[in-house]
């Protein structure tokens, strides 16, 4: 499959590996699209498992709808289970990275029968992130998302000069000249800057959106390089999860894992399948 559909919106998804084997869903973060895997999905297709990678709501050019409640965690967690559906699939292994993290939280909390296994990337449990705001430095570190909250200011400092400040943060992070190229030209095209901001400006309305206890085997990877997350939440969220937990440490590393450590995400991920 290519795309699929939900309420009206269409959403393109790179769909690679034997159709016959076991699904995994791959869910990108902000400001990344589903070439985010590009280099994680073939160690993935030789270890027999099928991948299916949604540029998500705000990404995909049918699917930035108007409107930040319209990016609330229920909708874009609703858009993977209408992926899974329209794949014909009962319920798939979910990888997230960043925001696609926390909707793979979301989904192993809220619909535990459609997700095998739960993998994250970077992000800990929403509540353990939460926690982390008042007790380490995690608010300082997430001082952009006060910034993201303001109207159609951060759009104009990200794209001004043809979008230098953003790659100079995504090249700063590690990122390749070439994928902070691709990221930014696509952050470039028509509202879909604002479109994915939309996910940072729907927060205050998610406090309806509680994620609870995860009760599917779970693995956290984070790395000792990431500017953006640190490692206070990565530590109380085993608490939140109920099932087989493992945490895995990568050192060094930003916070950009299925670009600059695909190797061993992809190994990890493979493990963590083959076990649960």
């Amino acid at each position: 499959m290519d795309s699929f559909q939900r309420d009206g919106l269409t959403f393109d998804v790179i769909d690679g590996g034997p159709p016959d084997g076991e699904p995994a869903v791959l869910l990108h973060g902000f400001p990344q699209d589903a070439t985010a895997w590009n280099r994680v999905s073939p160690a993935l297709h030789q270890a027999g498992l099928r991948t299916l990678a949604p540029d998500q709501r705000g990404y995909s050019p049918m699917a930035r709808p108007r409107g930040r409640g319209r990016y609330r965690l229920r909708e874009t967690a609703d858009d993977v289970l209408a992926l899974l559906d329209a794949a014909g699939l009962e319920s798939a292994h979910v990888v997230g990275h960043d925001w696609g993290g926390v909707v793979a939280w979301g989904l192993a909390a809220w619909y535990p029968d459609r997700v095998r296994t739960l993998t994250s990337l970077s992000t800990p449990h929403p509540a353990a992130l939460t926690k982390a705001m008042t007790t380490s430095d995690q608010a300082l570190r997430s001082y952009y998302m006060a910034l993201f909250q303001l109207p159609l200011l951060p759009e104009r400092l990200l794209l001004s000069g043809g979008g230098t400040p953003l790659r100079r943060m995504l090249r700063g992070g590690g990122l390749s000249r070439e994928a902070a190229a691709h990221y930014v030209a696509r952050m470039q095209e028509p509202g879909a800057l604002s479109a994915a901001l939309g996910w940072y400006r729907a927060m205050p309305l998610g406090l309806r959106d509680r994620v609870g206890t995860v009760r599917v085997p779970t693995l956290h990877v984070w790395s000792t390089g990431d500017t953006f997350l640190g490692r206070a939440g990565t530590d109380a969220t085993a608490q939140y999860v109920d099932a087989p937990y493992r945490l895995e440490v990568l050192d060094g590393v930003t916070h950009w894992l299925p670009e600059l450590a695909a190797e061993r995400v992809a190994e990890l991920v493979t493990a963590h399948v083959r076990t649960a």
